[in-house]
């Protein structure tokens, strides 16, 4: 849609009154540009934020109403000020829903539009990205943060050397994040939180020190502003970074089940979500993972959660990859994968079951040691096929028995002499 004449002239002398406070000054010396950003969208509904030579510089976050659109040229560079420690863009009506499932109507911000931009933090302090400077709303991550909302998009924006998730989503339904540039990036790129439905999330690739998506149902509670089912959505084109370039290149789904400080349950589950056209990620994370930073007994998913209608297709593999399932999974396709390297022994692109992996907090002191993963629990996987899946130049598809990896824990009766602990837990798999 074609930008009025009133929006554009008020982008122009946006652009001026901001220029003349940091033509000459270092980036984080000119006035912050929330009181005019903020002016213009009252006024017009609309803000479009033109390159310039000086980053616009944020004290705090961009709020956006219902029907407001901010845009900004590729090369336009929005700064967050050190020690904000906000996200710098959001809608307005934010309500967390942190010890209670997400009521049905929580009168959500609708029809809101992001597109371009250079957003950053230059790593400067601005860790959590949290939805204000006081009384923030808890579990609020993200450099772009839209929670509670419906008919959202985000288009076209490059995340640079940034802490919180560069797009994180919660309570969100009827929503595309289309173009998502992670340069050095140090979370998550686009991260969703439940409840969240009827999505698209397409052509983000870069660097990213986290998962470059990750649809979270369940979620270790200081991460999440709100929990519940994540169903219909759509990931393609995703791309990981080069082999060579340090990068997380993963994926991550996690289902699980909730439990609130009232002892009540909310089953978290995850179904419905096609992924395809991904190249260069490595780990596609769909396993259980209790909550390490607050203590894996303070927080964690009452038993695994459970997974339904997942089709993977077209997928390709630059070097070794997996996809890790440990949830109850009633429907896993996985068709059409090109693993463009040499051919590997004992190589699984699919493993079924519980994983077993010790962080060894002080290396010297075994007591400080714990078990990252779940492998005491079983999963049961119903319903899986997989197709076409070929290594590089063969002619014909690899079988069955050597793309699926069915796991069995065992205790490590050399533990702590040798790692990890092991477990008791398997994988089911109903053919």
């Amino acid at each position: 849609m074609a930008r009025s004449e009133p929006t554009f002239m008020r982008c122009i002398i946006l652009m001026l009154s901001l220029a003349t406070t940091s033509q000459a000054a270092p980036p984080f010396e000119g006035e912050p540009s929330n009181t005019a950003i903020q002016a213009t969208l009252d006024q017009d509904n609309a803000v479009h934020l033109p390159k310039r030579d000086q980053p616009y510089v944020l004290d705090g976050p961009i709020i956006l109403k219902s029907g407001q659109k901010l845009t900004a040229d590729a090369g336009a560079v929005i700064q967050l000020k050190p020690g904000t420690n906000t996200c710098m863009v959001r809608n307005e009506h934010i309500v967390g829903f942190a010890d209670k499932p997400v009521p049905e109507d929580t009168k959500p911000d609708t029809d809101i539009h992001i597109e371009g931009g250079i957003w950053t933090t230059f790593g400067e302090g601005n860790t959590r990205g949290h939805s204000s400077k006081q009384a923030h709303v808890h579990g609020t991550h993200g450099v772009i943060l839209l929670q509670n909302v419906r008919r959202v998009t985000v288009r076209n924006i490059t995340v640079r050397r940034s802490k919180a998730f560069a797009v994180h989503l919660a309570n969100a339904r009827d929503f595309t994040v289309d173009g998502v540039t992670l340069d050095e990036h140090g979370r998550d790129g686009v991260h969703v939180n439940g409840p969240a439905s009827d999505g698209v999330i397409r052509n983000v690739s870069g660097v990213s020190h986290d998962d470059t998506v990750g649809l979270n149902a369940w979620e270790w509670k200081n991460y999440a502003p709100s929990f519940g089912a994540i169903q219909h959505i759509v990931l393609e084109d995703i791309r990981g970074a080069p082999d060579g370039i340090p990068s997380a290149n993963s994926i991550r789904l996690l289902p699980g089940v909730k439990r609130f400080s009232d002892g009540t349950t909310l089953d978290c589950p995850i179904h419905d979500i096609t992924i395809r056209r991904i190249t260069d990620i490595r780990d596609f994370k769909l396993y259980d993972q209790p909550n390490l930073e607050l203590g894996r007994d303070k927080d964690f998913s009452i038993g695994v959660g459970t997974l339904k209608n997942l089709r993977f297709e077209q997928l390709v593999f630059k070097r070794p990859g997996s996809i890790q399932v440990h949830a109850n999974t009633d429907g896993l396709a996985v068709s059409d994968v090109k693993l463009d390297f040499s051919p590997r022994d004992k190589f699984s692109l699919i493993e079924l079951g519980p994983k077993s992996a010790t962080y060894k907090h002080k290396p010297d002191d075994p007591a400080t040691w714990i078990e990252i993963f779940s492998p005491d629990l079983d999963c049961t996987v119903r319903n899986a096929s997989v197709t076409d899946v070929r290594f590089r130049d063969a002619k014909t598809d690899l079988p069955t028995n050597q793309i699926v990896r069915v796991i069995e824990q065992k205790p490590n009766p050399n533990y702590p002499k040798t790692t990890p602990r092991g477990g008791t837990g398997k994988a089911i798999w109903i053919r």
